[in-house]
């Protein structure tokens, strides 16, 4: 069966070589505002379906992810700009937050889908600590302004969870996921 990941991200994509060689990477087009008195849980699962959706491949398996920074009730998307960045890392300074990572599979009509929630608690960080990360490329497409797998791992004093879910594509799940559809890894 032919896989789709419905996604630009180059951090879906090389989670997902460890899962499958063969498959291609579609961008899907879709409106990624939070809707009004949305969720967290619902604003994410959301998302990764309407990505599954928005490729269109008869008889393909489609993945849609999509994931985002929870603080309370608050979701911090991707850094509209620098006083964003810095009040979104400002805000998960010394404190654990959540991250959730949605997975939708798709084949046609059939959709299947999970979300996996992970802590992540930062250390204290200085306003200069702030400054510098956010003087790199790193922290602008990424939700909460910050890379796990990257410099901004260094504000990580513990993760309670699944590590591959921070950086975008949980790699049990989706595998879960994809075993439903019938496709499966060799070893």
């Amino acid at each position: 069966m032919k896989v789709i990941l419905a996604s630009t991200s180059p951090r879906r994509r090389s989670l997902l070589e460890l899962l499958l060689p063969d498959f291609t990477c579609e961008a899907p087009d879709v409106d990624e505002r939070l809707k009004v008195e949305e969720t967290p849980r619902s604003y994410v699962s959301r998302l990764a379906i309407m990505k599954a959706f928005a490729v269109e491949a008869p008889g393909a398996l489609i993945l849609g992810a999509d994931t985002t920074v929870t603080v309370g009730a608050s979701v911090l998307g991707k850094p509209r700009d620098r006083e964003h960045a810095t009040h979104m890392l400002s805000l998960l300074s010394g404190r654990s937050h959540e991250v959730l990572t949605a997975v939708a599979a798709r084949c046609d009509d059939v959709i299947e889908s999970c979300i996996v929630s992970t802590i992540v608690t930062f250390v204290e960080l200085s306003p200069q600590n702030i400054a510098s990360y956010l003087d790199t490329p790193e922290p602008w497409d990424k939700a909460g302004a910050y890379a796990i797998q990257g410099r901004g791992g260094v504000f990580v004093q513990r993760i309670e969870g699944s590590y591959s879910s921070v950086v975008g594509l949980p790699l049990a799940e989706t595998r879960a996921l994809m075993a439903s559809f019938g496709v499966g890894l060799d070893w």
